[in-house]
């Protein structure tokens, strides 16, 4: 054996993942400050007449693990790092170095080697809690139920939380059957350990995610009146009784509770939520209001109490919020998105600008690119925001197709039709599986009198996707409008009728092809339908000439009048009302 000298200069140099304390195999730890120089803790030591500190004896070839896998870690190589642990453990059996590479395993989520790390660790201590509930975790996602319910009967014979409500929650990713095998063995386990609160909790919880409220709600009801304090059944109760259509009596219930329990932040968000379920919004603000004093250092709450503010027109209360949010650097995307949108509203265009192109991650940065992108091209400086897109695609790779389509937009927002067609065909030679790019394109073709090569693109993508009822109709309308082959336009309209059968654009193009077939009662039923869900110009056209066609000219011309009110020169509204009047005067 050899004492580990290696594994102190390890402690002494400060690298990445271990404490020297976390390695020893006596557990014992020194008061001695590690972060201080050598020389300072030697000299403490003399200075206490203390003994020297005693480290872990390993062989030779476990220490060379140990500082190999140290060194990873400083490099960043966090794979080397644990699989060195992991053999280290292996050859150690040290309960502190499985400890260690255990913590590791979690944080790179080695499911394998935490697996391996437990079975381990349970064969030197086989009452091991942690050890335990890891075993549990990951033979849940081996869908080893029988096992995980095993191990969690373990540490609750050892009178300590199993967790049981933990595994319940993480049956919504199981299938049917095997939440079914799961509930089972939880009623079995029930039947073994009566009274226990967590386990008859987790039971309802189950029923509500297997879509059995009202079995759920009738298990928790003997368990609140025997724990009526019990917290979680408070909550879930609550969450059930919504979910059942009891409305009244859930937010009473919850309302109720929350008085009774003012510090359960689950419980007080849950209420909030619902509150805004129901339109109660200047209700749900407070509530909010009540969790962010209470709990002032809880960013989704402050955040939560923003966006409520913000919808009750409350502005100077959101950016207080919003703004807080950005000095402690908190939900700084969020919050820089919704000022932004506060400032666009205001018709502060600039300082929206600013604001969107802050938020640089997460769910909120493309939506708040592209708004800063229209920003500046409505004010006037295109280029800027081009180059913008242009970086942007480059400095994130993985949203380049939203990027190119972004491009498309801009320059289709200033009527460049053809350096729009070109930026399209740039991004279909990257990316030709992209049916939405294609699709823009096809479009883009349309615009500019090549309906040959906007079919080609729409039949490619109709191969790719058969049901696309969005390609099929612009498919169909082009036939209709471009050529005079109706029947085969007609029979694209329709696979897009049986897809999206209240689609306000297809009813309106199955209009027009009946129109054009010269079935006008027929076409007037689909383009006062289209016209009803959405009076836009170009269905106002078709369906004022069918009602022309069909003697109803008056009311024609009514529904001409009203769409040339949205936009008095559009092209196919004025051309319909030229040719059928010869003078265009409504």
């Amino acid at each position: 054996m050899y004492k580990s000298a290696p594994l102190l200069i390890t402690c002494l140099l400060g690298l990445s993942l271990a404490g020297c304390a976390s390695i020893t195999g006596s557990g014992h730890s020194s008061v001695v400050d590690e972060k201080a120089p050598a020389h300072t803790r030697e000299d403490s030591r003399k200075a206490n007449s203390e003994p020297p500190i005693e480290y872990a004896d390993f062989e030779p070839e476990t220490l060379y693990l140990l500082l190999s896998a140290e060194i990873a870690a400083q490099r960043g190589r966090y794979d080397v790092t644990l699989v060195n642990y992991l053999r280290a453990a292996k050859q150690s059996r040290d309960t502190n170095v499985i400890e260690r590479a255990m913590r590791i395993a979690q944080s790179l989520n080695g499911d394998n080697a935490q697996k391996q790390l437990a079975e381990l660790w349970l064969e030197i201590d086989p009452n091991n809690l942690q050890a335990l509930r890891v075993s549990a975790i990951q033979a849940v996602k081996r869908n080893e139920l029988e096992s995980a319910l095993g191990y969690m009967e373990q540490i609750l014979n050892q009178g300590e939380d199993a967790d049981f409500d933990s595994l319940a929650a993480m049956a919504g990713n199981l299938s049917p059957e095997q939440q079914q095998e799961l509930m089972t063995l939880y009623l079995e386990m029930a039947n073994r350990h009566p009274g226990i609160p967590e386990l008859e909790y987790s039971i309802a919880l189950l029923l509500k995610i297997a879509g059995n409220p009202q079995a759920a709600l009738g298990r928790l009801e003997p368990l609140l009146k025997e724990e009526p304090n019990f917290q979680p059944a408070i909550i879930l109760k609550g969450d059930l009784l919504y979910q059942s259509d009891r409305e009244i009596e859930a937010l009473e219930h919850l309302m109720v509770n929350t008085r009774r329990f003012p510090a359960s932040r689950q419980m007080g968000t849950l209420y909030a939520r619902m509150l805004i379920s129901e339109g109660e919004l200047q209700a749900a603000q407070d509530e909010f209001n009540r969790l962010v004093k209470r709990y002032p250092d809880n960013p989704g709450l402050r955040l939560s109490h923003a966006l409520v503010a913000l919808e009750n027109g409350q502005l100077e209360l959101a950016k207080k919020e919003l703004n807080r949010l950005n000095e402690q650097g908190l939900h700084t995307s969020e919050a820089n998105y919704y000022l932004g949108r506060i400032e666009d509203e205001a018709g502060n265009a600039e300082q929206a600008i600013g604001y969107y192109q802050s938020v640089d991650e997460g769910n909120y940065f493309f939506p708040a690119i592209a708004r800063a992108s229209a920003l500046l091209t409505a004010e006037g400086r295109l280029n800027e925001a081009l180059e913008d897109v242009h970086s942007m695609r480059s400095a994130n790779p993985a949203q380049a197709e939203n990027f190119w389509l972004l491009e498309v937009n801009l320059l289709l927002d200033q009527k460049l039709q053809q350096e729009a067609l070109e930026v399209a065909t740039s991004a279909l030679e990257d990316y030709p599986e992209n049916l939405q790019i294609r699709y823009a394109r096809a479009m883009l073709f349309d615009a500019l009198g090549q309906p040959e090569k906007a079919e080609a693109d729409l039949k490619l993508i109709i191969e790719s996707d058969p049901k696309n009822a969005v390609a099929l109709n612009a498919l169909g309308y082009i036939l209709a409008t471009r050529t005079d082959r109706l029947s085969e336009a007609r029979g694209y309209i329709e696979q897009a009728l049986e897809l999206d059968p209240e689609n306000p654009a297809t009813l309106d193009s199955m209009g027009w092809v009946l129109l054009q077939e010269g079935q006008i009662e027929p076409a007037l039923d689909y383009l006062s339908r289209a016209w009803e869900a959405f009076p836009d110009p170009e269905v106002a056209a078709h369906y004022g000439e069918a009602l022309w066609m069909s003697g109803a000219e008056e009311q024609a011309q009514v529904i001409w009048k009203e769409a040339l009110e949205q936009d008095m020169e559009h092209d196919i509204l004025r051309e319909t009302i030229d040719r059928l009047t010869n003078t265009g005067e409504q």
